[in-house]
């Protein structure tokens, strides 16, 4: 399963809002009826997961962490308290709860970025958001292939 893109879109007075038809067409082929959503560990942005992906990640997780160690714990607990479960409507849309908007301060344009297997939900501000400059995203990706090999 593979989401690419960078797309906008308007949450309503609701906060519901279409997901972009070309993800909802990877979602179709590959059977997925529920979405799962949370907030980002690291950046101010809603990730959503197909079921499937996020059943392997908590398998992941659950496979790292100790039942029995305290902190291991406080760790899964933490990272599936914030998830709402997704289903998307008759007309391709869901809700984002005022919880997840306030989380990811989104007000009403939001960017879609698919990340492969997630989709980003980022709230529209000034500047390039989630994005490096041009110059910086270059260096990098040198530095990260040039050590690849």
């Amino acid at each position: 399963m593979r989401f690419l893109g960078n797309i906008e879109a308007k949450t309503d007075a609701k906060g519901r809002v279409f997901l972009p038809a070309a993800f909802r067409k990877v979602l179709q082929t590959e059977g997925v009826e529920q979405l799962v959503m949370r907030k980002d560990v690291h950046e101010k942005c809603l990730v959503l997961y197909p079921e499937s992906v996020w059943n392997e990640q908590m398998d992941m997780m659950r496979s790292r962490l100790n039942r029995w160690d305290r902190r291991h714990q406080q760790i899964f607990r933490q990272f599936v308290s914030d998830v709402e479960l997704v289903t998307l409507d008759g007309n391709g849309r869901f809700l984002i709860s005022r919880r997840c908007q306030e989380m990811a301060e989104i007000e009403q344009a939001v960017r879609f970025i698919g990340v492969g297997d997630t989709i980003e939900i980022w709230a529209v501000k000034d500047g390039n958001g989630p994005f490096m400059d041009a110059e910086s995203f270059g260096n990098a990706l040198e530095e990260l292939m040039d050590n690849a090999g």
